[in-house]
């Protein structure tokens, strides 16, 4: 028989607090949200926050609709997705405790869902550190950004010609 499950909160950029259900899933994505966001796009909105408990956490639907996205597939959704308003970019960020990260096929999955988005695509895995990293370090999609909660003021950046920035394919038309 299961006990009655610890609850915690995260406090989002506009200081508002949502209830989550205490777990490994939900701390990285409390830290991607109190850590990661104030130092990398310290004006970003949270638009969604999802776990694999409760899959809309957090959601603000009629935002997202604005930026000409659809949620129609909870289990297909990131685990979270900022907007960086600033440089008008959507981040997609997988919070990586068990499992998979941001790989080719996510990458793609994850670019089909937010196809027809107004904003350019950023794709983002987080984890708590390079130990956890290092299970998953050869699936990460190029074209992608690697963030360590233990190491937050540094990033890792899959290829190429841009650093935190969406590529041309994914930036709206």
């Amino acid at each position: 028989m299961q006990g009655k499950q610890k609850a915690a909160s995260v406090r989002l950029p506009n200081g508002r607090r949502v209830r989550v259900v205490a777990g490994d899933d939900m701390r990285l994505i409390k830290l991607v949200i109190e850590i990661f966001c104030p130092r990398w796009y310290p004006r970003a909105k949270v638009v969604y926050i999802g776990d694999a408990e409760d899959k809309f956490v957090h959601l603000d639907k009629e935002y997202l609709q604005r930026l000409g996205v659809v949620v129609a597939a909870p289990d297909k959704m990131p685990d979270v997705v900022i907007h960086d308003t600033r440089r008008n970019w959507l981040l997609l960020i997988e919070a990586v405790t068990s499992a998979g990260p941001v790989d080719g096929k996510r990458r793609k999955e994850l670019k089909e869902l937010f196809k027809g988005c107004k904003a350019g695509l950023v794709f983002v895995t987080a984890f708590t550190d390079r130990a956890a990293y290092i299970r998953f370090a050869s699936q990460i999609a190029w074209e992608t950004e690697v963030w360590w909660a233990s190491e937050p003021d540094h990033l890792l950046h899959f290829n190429g010609e841009r650093f935190l920035g969406p590529y041309p394919d994914v930036m709206p038309e």
